[in-house]
C-alpha cells in the first residue's frame, strides 16, 4: 500500500515537473554563474522557479555561510548581508537555516571558516562544504565537555541558554553579552581560542560572577554559565587562575568541512529523490505547497540554488517538499538539501532580491548560504543601448569594475571595429574603479629623441555599434580572472515628444501626437502600454526613413474600444543594422462625456 501511495505521489508531482517552463530567461551574473527565471503551469496553478547555477566552489569561488549581523540573536535580510560584505566578494545566495521564533537563533549548525558558531540539530540534516568544494548532506550530532580541577564533565549547550541543571558556553558570536540566567554562576575565560570543533580549547579562568547577570562578550573571550547542580561543580572546579579545557565535538567530526549550515530535510541522495527523510519536521512543514529554498550539487561538482515562490494566488502556488526533491533531481543534483522556506525563501544577488518573497517584502533571516566570487567583476552597463545625441535620454554610459584582492589589472575598452579606444594597466588595491564613456583619449606616444612632445589626441568619437569592456586581473594569490561587458551605441531615435501629455478621451475618441527624430532608416514600432509594460495598442509597426516622424493615437485600444482613464506609456522601438533602441514617455488619459 505504501509503495502504491509513493507511486501516486510521484506521478502527481511528475505532472508538475514534466510541464514545460514558460517565459524562461537566463542571465549571467558573474563569470561562470547564471540566473534563470521561469514559470511552470501545473494543475495546481503556476509555479515560479528561480535557479542559480555555478561552478564547483574552489579557487576563485567559495560556498560560504553568513551569520546575520555577526550575532546569533540578530536577524538580517539576505540583501543587507550582501551589501554589508560587498567589499569582500561578489556574491549570490539564498536564505539559510530555520530560526527559533522566540529570539531568532538558528535551529541548527552554523560553521564559518572552520569555526563553530551554533551546534547542529541531530534530528535534522545539515549541509557541509568540504575543502574540495564537495557538499556533504547528513545528520550531525553535537557533544561538549569541559574540565577544570576535577573530572571531565558534560557541556550541555553551546551559544544557547542552559537548562535547569545545565551548563553552556558562550562565545562572542552570541552577541555583546550573555543572556540573563537567574541564579546562575559564570566563569569568564580569557585568551579563549577559536571554537574549532573536535579540538582541545584551553583557556584560563579570568573571573567568576554570581547571580546570573549578563556578562560582556568580546573577541578572544568566552563565558561558561551554569545553573543548579552544574553551577555547584563549576564553582568548585573553576577558581580564578584555573586552566579549563573544553571540547566541542561533532560526530562525524567533519574535519574536512569548512562551512556548514542547518536546514533539512535531505532532498536528493545519490542522485535519487528522497520521499521520506524521517527528520524532525511536521506534516505542515513538509506536505503543503509553500515557498521553498534548496541547495544542491551536480555530479561534476557544479552548484545549484533553487527558490520556488509560493502562497501568491495567480502568480505562484509553491511546491511540496517531495516536488522540490523531484525538481532538484530533474536539474541534475546528485545531492541536495532543503533550507528554510515560507516567507523566508529568498534569493539575492549583489544586494538585490531576485524572487518574490511571499510576505510581500524581504524577511530577516538568521543565516545565509552564499556563493562568493573573488575575481574581477564588472557590473552590467547602466544602459544596454546608449544614444549620445544630446536629447537627455541615455546620453551617457556608466561602466566600472570591482576587485576584492590586490591585483594586477588590464582594462580595455574596444570600439565596434575592434580598435582600442582606451586601455589601462597596473596594480590596483581592492575597490571599485569607474571607466569613462565616451572614452578618454589615449595618451600620445613618446616623441623621438630631440623632438617636441606630440599634441594631445582628440577624444575618441563614440562610434555606433557594439562596444566591449574587457578586464583581466591576476590577484596576489596568482589566480587569474576575466570579465567582459558589452553594450551598444545607437542614435537612431531622439527627441521623443507626446502632445498633449494629458489626453482627453470623449465618446468619439481622443488625439495624441507622437513625434520623434529618426537619424536613419529602421523598422519602427510605436505602442501604447500600461506602466507595467502590457501593450494596449500598437499604433504603427512599419519601416520608416530618416527624418522627423509623427504618428497619431486616437485613444483606443487594439480592439478599437476607448481606453480607461489612468497612466500610460508611449514607446517607440527602432530596429536596424545597429540593433534595437527604444524611447518612452509617460502620458495620462482622462475620460470625458
Amino acid at each position: 500500500m505504501l509503495r502504491f501511495v509513493f507511486v501516486i505521489l510521484a506521478l502527481t508531482a511528475g505532472v508538475l515537473l514534466s510541464t514545460a517552463p514558460a517565459h524562461a530567461q537566463t542571465t549571467q551574473l558573474f563569470p561562470n554563474v547564471t540566473y534563470e527565471s521561469s514559470v511552470q503551469f501545473t494543475p495546481h496553478g503556476p509555479v515560479a522557479i528561480r535557479i542559480v547555477r555555478g561552478p564547483r566552489p574552489v579557487g576563485l569561488y567559495r560556498l560560504r555561510t553568513v551569520l546575520s549581523n555577526e550575532s546569533v540573536l540578530r536577524e538580517e535580510t539576505l540583501s543587507s548581508m550582501q551589501r554589508r560584505l560587498a567589499s569582500q566578494a561578489t556574491m549570490v545566495g539564498v536564505n539559510g537555516d530555520f530560526s527559533r521564533i522566540a529570539d531568532g537563533k538558528p535551529s541548527g549548525i552554523l560553521l564559518r571558516d572552520g569555526i563553530l558558531v551554533t551546534p547542529p540539530n541531530g534530528q535534522r540534516s545539515s549541509v557541509g562544504v568540504g575543502l574540495d568544494g564537495t557538499l556533504d548532506v547528513r545528520r550531525v550530532k553535537f557533544f561538549g565537555t569541559w574540565r577544570g580541577t576535577g573530572q571531565r564533565r558534560a557541556l550541555n549547550s553551546f551559544n544557547d541558554v542552559p537548562g535547569k541543571n545545565g551548563i553552556a558556553l558562550f562565545t562572542s558570536d552570541w552577541g555583546n553579552a550573555t543572556p540573563r540566567v537567574q541564579g546562575g554562576f559564570a566563569v569568564v575565560l580569557g585568551s579563549f581560542p577559536a571554537s574549532v570543533p573536535n579540538a582541545d580549547l584551553v583557556a584560563p579562568v579570568a573571573a567568576t560572577v554570581e547571580g546570573g547577570a549578563p556578562i560582556p562578550l568580546s573577541p578572544g573571550t568566552a563565558v561558561l554559565v551554569a545553573r543548579g547542580i552544574a553551577a555547584t561543580k563549576l564553582q568548585a572546579e573553576a577558581a580564578v587562575g584555573t586552566s579549563l579545557t573544553l571540547r566541542l565535538i561533532l560526530q562525524p567530526d567533519w574535519s574536512v568541512v569548512t562551512d556548514a549550515v542547518g536546514g533539512g530535510p535531505v532532498l536528493v541522495r545519490d542522485g535519487k529523490p528522497v520521499y521520506r527523510a524521517n527528520e524532525a519536521f511536521t506534516v505542515e512543514q513538509i506536505a503543503p505547497r509553500h515557498p521553498r529554498t534548496a541547495v544542491g550539487q551536480l555530479e561534476d561538482g557544479r552548484l545549484i540554488f533553487v527558490v520556488v515562490d509560493g502562497r501568491q494566488t495567480g502568480y505562484s502556488t509553491g511546491m511540496t517538499t517531495f516536488e522540490m526533491a523531484l525538481t532538484m533531481t530533474r536539474l541534475g543534483a546528485v545531492r541536495a538539501m532543503q533550507l528554510d522556506g515560507g516567507g523566508s525563501s529568498t534569493m539575492a544577488f549583489d544586494g538585490t532580491v531576485l524572487n518574490s518573497p511571499s510576505d510581500g517584502r524581504e524577511r530577516p533571516v538568521p543565516t545565509a548560504l552564499m556563493l562568493q566570487y573573488y575575481g574581477v567583476y564588472a557590473p552590467p552597463p547602466l544602459e544596454p543601448v546608449v544614444s549620445p545625441n544630446g536629447d537627455g535620454v541615455a546620453d551617457a554610459q556608466q561602466l566600472a569594475f570591482k576587485i576584492v584582492r590586490p591585483s594586477t589589472v588590464t582594462a580595455t575598452l574596444s570600439a565596434p571595429d575592434g580598435s582600442i579606444a582606451w586601455q589601462e594597466s597596473g596594480g590596483r588595491e581592492p575597490g571599485t574603479y569607474e571607466v569613462a564613456f565616451p572614452p578618454l583619449p589615449l595618451p600620445p606616444p613618446p616623441p623621438p629623441e630631440g623632438e617636441p612632445p606630440l599634441p594631445p589626441t582628440e577624444p575618441f568619437p563614440p562610434a555606433e555599434g557594439r562596444w566591449t569592456l574587457a578586464v583581466a586581473s591576476t590577484d596576489d594569490q596568482g589566480l587569474p580572472s576575466t570579465t567582459t561587458r558589452r553594450f551598444a551605441v545607437n542614435s537612431t531615435l531622439a527627441s521623443l515628444r507626446v502632445a498633449p501629455a494629458r489626453v482627453i478621451v470623449r465618446p468619439g475618441g481622443g488625439t495624441a501626437q507622437i513625434r520623434w527624430a529618426q537619424a536613419r532608416p529602421a523598422r519602427v514600432r510605436v505602442t501604447i502600454e500600461t506602466p507595467e509594460g502590457i501593450v494596449v495598442r500598437t499604433v504603427t509597426n512599419a519601416p520608416l526613413l530618416a527624418g522627423e516622424q509623427t504618428v497619431t493615437w486616437d485613444g483606443r485600444s487594439g480592439s478599437r474600444k476607448l481606453v480607461g482613464g489612468g497612466r500610460y506609456v508611449a514607446r517607440i522601438t527602432a530596429t536596424n543594422e545597429l540593433g534595437a533602441v527604444s524611447l518612452a514617455q509617460p502620458l495620462s488619459v482622462r475620460r470625458a462625456r
